[in-house]
């Protein structure tokens, strides 16, 4: 059978950096072109980042990304890699023929989510996503008009369908229309957000599409971070039996060489065995399912000559090692601080410590992401903090080594004292709204940015203070509950004495019981119902939109159902206002979860 090395780069891009994408498409591709790849591909909407949300509905932007796609189509040829051809995502506009009659009820422009291959300096041939989401975080339908065609390179004998993303995740479309135009193997580009468990879920589904494509299927995925959302990886590789040929590596940029053995594609009756590559194989109006035109293009049609493979398939070596569940949700979260920072122009970040199990564990993620000499961190005692807040947060700095500074508060909330009378609530959200104004303050005097440490727990709730401890450009644990703080941080203390390493959050941190320290003698669970009881209700409540009566189906108190749904309906406009963090569930608060702050529905007994 003909042979086939294919260099999947799942790597990082930034949102609307055109030229610094292209640089890293650019140098990508030598790396796989030395390395002896046949075709080279990229991730979705590699050219302009993803997600680009309005950007798309910019006639100026969508300009700038066909203006940089044939430029970078010149760059590979200029410099010696254009005659490998190069599979990339971009942002594009909708030919003539795939416009709907009138444009109703399509976005402006009909932009489209797109890809091309480019070679020998120019782009031979242009997708779009047939399948748009419109569920979670996407807005696909807002944004894009859908693809038509089936396109299927020919090249070294091999016919290769071409898809984006979403034309896996639903049913019909490509995949099938990959079975009846006889394609040898299926090459998707994704840029697939993360989210707990998903890995084992694209799995499941990739092995399921290529049985029905009934053809090899090549998965590659992004990686990095874009606002809330990260890209794990986890490129994969599957024959039609649904075998995994080739694993990558999760959260890491990497160039998954692959040989691939794959049938040979019939040869078109009509077509002239002497035609010069770049003629059609097939008829313009060959249709297949769900109205799909077959767009074919041939670069080569004769397969190359046997060779040992260097990159052999289902090798131990083309699998990279996979992460255990607590691992893979740290590592993301890592991921998220990393990305927002430095693609936002900062260097470090700043932190409130309390020497609770909050900050301790934003303040880890900050060092590994970014390393300790760029966390900086202020301990703001008041009259009310114990010693082992100010202790604990020492040892947090010195297990660290991040920087720490003492600024009490008690002068400033004596000097308030003063001038208003305040007493229950006021004055205790006084003192967090204290610590957030000299947060800010040392942010704006010095260029750190501020973390939140605010969890999904006290976000659920409102367990917050607005222009308090919600304050921040950026909430790294704003979708983890707080019974899974624990969890991470244990697993963080472990994973480090594994390695021979400090573990970095005191045990105290984690053993002691959650108190905010407004008030003599304050614990969370004065407020609140303990963590192990609250978290089950709230992620049946917020994560599965689950009801009061099914709740207490369930076997959770009806009286504490109704109280903590009041809670959670009640504290939208808080939300509203809290700064992005990193998703890592299935529906966090913000793109996926989305309520009106106005709202007179309540979840109350019948």
């Amino acid at each position: 059978m003909p042979q086939l090395r294919i260099a999947l780069n799942q790597i990082d891009s930034r949102v609307g950096d055109l030229a610094g994408n292209a640089d890293a498409v650019l140098r990508w591709t030598r790396h796989s072109v030395e390395r002896g790849a046949h075709l080279v591909a990229f991730p979705e909407m590699m050219l302009t980042g993803y997600p680009v949300e309005d950007l798309a509905l910019r006639a100026s932007f969508v300009s700038a990304s066909r203006a940089a796609l044939d430029r970078l189509a010149q760059r590979l040829a200029e410099e010696d890699l254009g005659e490998v051809p190069v599979l990339v995502g971009y942002l594009d506009r909708a030919r003539e023929a795939e416009r709907p009659p009138g444009n109703v009820g399509q976005p402006a422009g009909a932009p489209q989510n797109a890809a091309a291959v480019l070679h020998r300096g120019a782009v031979v041939l242009n997708l779009a996503k047939h399948h748009l989401p419109n569920y979670g975080v996407f807005d696909e339908f807002r944004y894009f008009v859908p693809g038509q065609t089936l396109p299927v390179l020919r090249l070294h004998g091999v016919d290769v369908a071409l898809a984006i993303c979403e034309d896996l995740w639903q049913d019909g479309g490509r995949v099938p229309a990959a079975r009846q135009a006889g394609a040898g193997l299926l090459l998707t580009i994704n840029a697939s957000p993360y989210e707990v468990n998903k890995d084992d879920t694209r799995l499941d589904l990739v092995r399921k599409r290529a049985a029905e494509a009934g053809c090899t299927l090549a998965y590659l995925a992004m990686v990095g971070g874009q606002d809330e959302l990260v890209f794990d990886g986890d490129s994969i590789v599957v024959d039609r039996d649904g075998t995994v040929l080739a694993r990558g590596p999760q959260f890491a940029e990497e160039c998954l060489l692959l040989d691939l053995e794959l049938p040979r594609a019939d040869q078109d009756p009509e077509q002239d065995p002497d035609a010069e590559a770049g003629t059609a194989a097939a008829g313009a109006d060959e249709r297949v399912a769900d109205g799909l035109r077959i767009e074919r293009h041939t670069l080569s049609e004769t397969p190359l000559d046997t060779y040992p493979p260097r990159y052999p398939a289902a090798a131990p070596e083309r699998f990279a090692e996979r992460l255990d569940d607590e691992e893979e949700i740290y590592q993301a979260l890592v991921t998220g601080v990393r990305a927002y920072v430095a693609k936002n122009g900062f260097r470090s970040v700043l932190i409130g410590l309390s020497g609770g199990i909050d900050s301790s564990l934003v303040a880890a993620l900050a060092c590994d992401a970014l390393g300790p000499e760029n966390v900086y961190g202020v301990a703001m005692p008041s009259r009310y903090s114990s010693e082992h807040s100010e202790t604990d947060a020492a040892e947090l700095a010195r297990r660290t080594g991040l920087h720490l500074r003492t600024v009490p508060i008690r002068p400033m909330f004596d000097a308030y004292m003063s001038s208003v009378e305040l007493t229950g609530l006021a004055e205790e959200n006084l003192q967090s709204r204290l610590r957030g104004t000299l947060l800010m303050a040392i942010s704006n005097q010095e260029g750190h940015i501020v973390l939140a440490p605010g969890n999904k727990s006290e976000l659920a709730v409102g367990y917050s203070t607005l222009y308090g401890d919600s304050v921040g450009a950026f909430g790294p644990v704003k979708d983890l509950y707080k019974t899974s703080l624990y969890r991470l941080a244990r697993w963080r203390n472990a994973a480090a004495e594994r390695r021979g390493e400090t573990p970095p959050i005191p045990e105290n941190s984690i053993s002691k019981p959650p108190s905010a320290e407004l008030r003599p003698g304050q614990m969370d669970t004065d407020s609140l119902p303990d963590y192990d009881v609250l978290d089950p209700l709230l992620e049946r409540y917020v994560d599965r939109d689950q009801g009061r009566e099914e709740l207490v189906a369930e076997g959770f108190d009806a009286e504490l159902v109704t109280r903590v749904l009041r809670l959670v309906d009640t504290a939208e406009y808080k939300r509203r206002q809290y700064p992005p963090g990193t998703k890592i569930s299935p529906k966090g608060f913000g793109k996926d979860r989305r309520l009106p702050i106005t709202n007179g529905w309540r979840e109350e007994p019948g």
